[in-house]
Order: structure tokens, then C-alpha cells, then sequence
């Protein structure tokens, strides 16, 4: 239980509530004489950091053979605590629309009890291309929204529909390994 992949996944755990209390605290630095803009790069730089453990996580995991079960569990549970921190922060502080992140909410509650069924099961939960694809756009939509760049809200959108796409194509994939189970 305690290996590399699974303490990177952990690590995770930990950064989201601090990232989510920087984002809606931005007066912490303007209070030091800071700009308040430093909030924003320090909210984003425990972003990047703990998506870099993402990364490195499921490297290790494979490269190792370090993959377990609890694993399975802690890596989508860690992603999703990190992104659900930084889309509900920036929700709470206007930066973000409330109907983006209540579907990409849903669509990730639902898919997690899936996948978490799944692994109890001993199916096999690898995430799809079309997952993976949605999860990097949503980390480059929260670096934009977190930055306040241009576009941010244009590419939050694009990953609500790439994150109802994926929820589509694991329902579909759950259900025919499940066919005759449920």
C-alpha cells in the first residue's frame, strides 16, 4: 500500500484543499503587499505540481509494477479531488461557470462509483484515450482559468463536452463488460 505511486497520489490528496483555499483566499498575499496576481501563480504552481505527480504516479506504477488495488482507487480518487478543488474554487470565486462545473461534477461522481465498482469486480478500469485527453484539457482549462488568460472560458467549455464524451464512452464500455452482471 505504501509505494511510490501511491504516496505521489496521496501527495495529491493533500494539495487540493490547500490550492482550493488559496483560490478563494487571494487576500492572503495582497494582505503581505503582494499583488494579488501572486495568488493566482501560487494556486497554479500546487496545480502543476500536483499534476506533475499524476504524471509520475502512473509511471512509476507501471514501471515498477507498482500497480495495486488500492491504487486503482487512490490515483482517480487523488485526480478527482484536484480537479473538483480548482473547478469548485473557481466557481466560488466567479472565475468559472456554475453550469460547466455542475456537469463535470456529475459526470465525475458517476463514472468514479463506476470505476470503483469496477476494480471491486476485477474489471479493468484503464482510462480510455478519450479520458486522457479529457483530463489534459481540463487541467490546461483550469491553468487558464486559474491564470485568468484569454480563451479560459472557450476551453472550460470544450472540456465539459470532451468530459460528457468520455463519461459516454465508459458507460458504454462498463456496460458491455458488465452484460449479464447487473
Amino acid at each position: 500500500m505504501f509505494n511510490i505511486p501511491n504516496i505521489l497520489a496521496f501527495i495529491r490528496l493533500l494539495i487540493a484543499p490547500v490550492m482550493f483555499w488559496i483560490i478563494l483566499n487571494p487576500q492572503i498575499f495582497t494582505d503581505m503587499g503582494w499583488h494579488v496576481s501572486w495568488s493566482y501563480y501560487m494556486a497554479s504552481l500546487l496545480f502543476v505540481i500536483a499534476s506533475a505527480t499524476d504524471f509520475f504516479d502512473g509511471y512509476v506504477a507501471r514501471e515498477l509494477d507498482q500497480i495495486t488495488i488500492v491504487g486503482q482507487i487512490l490515483d482517480p480518487l487523488a485526480d478527482k479531488m484536484l480537479t473538483l478543488a480548482a473547478f469548485l474554487g473557481l466557481m466560488m470565486s466567479g472565475a468559472a461557470s456554475a453550469w460547466a462545473i455542475y456537469i463535470i461534477i456529475v459526470r465525475e461522481l458517476f463514472i468514479t462509483g463506476l470505476r470503483t465498482l469496477s476494480v471491486s469486480e476485477g474489471i479493468d478500469v484503464s482510462a480510455s484515450m478519450a479520458g486522457k485527453i479529457k483530463t489534459v484539457v481540463q487541467m490546461i482549462a483550469i491553468g487558464f482559468l486559474l491564470m485568468h488568460w484569454p480563451f479560459a472560458t472557450a476551453l472550460l467549455w470544450v472540456a465539459v463536452a470532451l468530459t460528457v464524451y468520455s463519461g459516454i464512452e465508459y458507460l458504454i464500455g462498463f456496460s458491455k463488460a458488465y452484460k449479464g452482471k447487473i
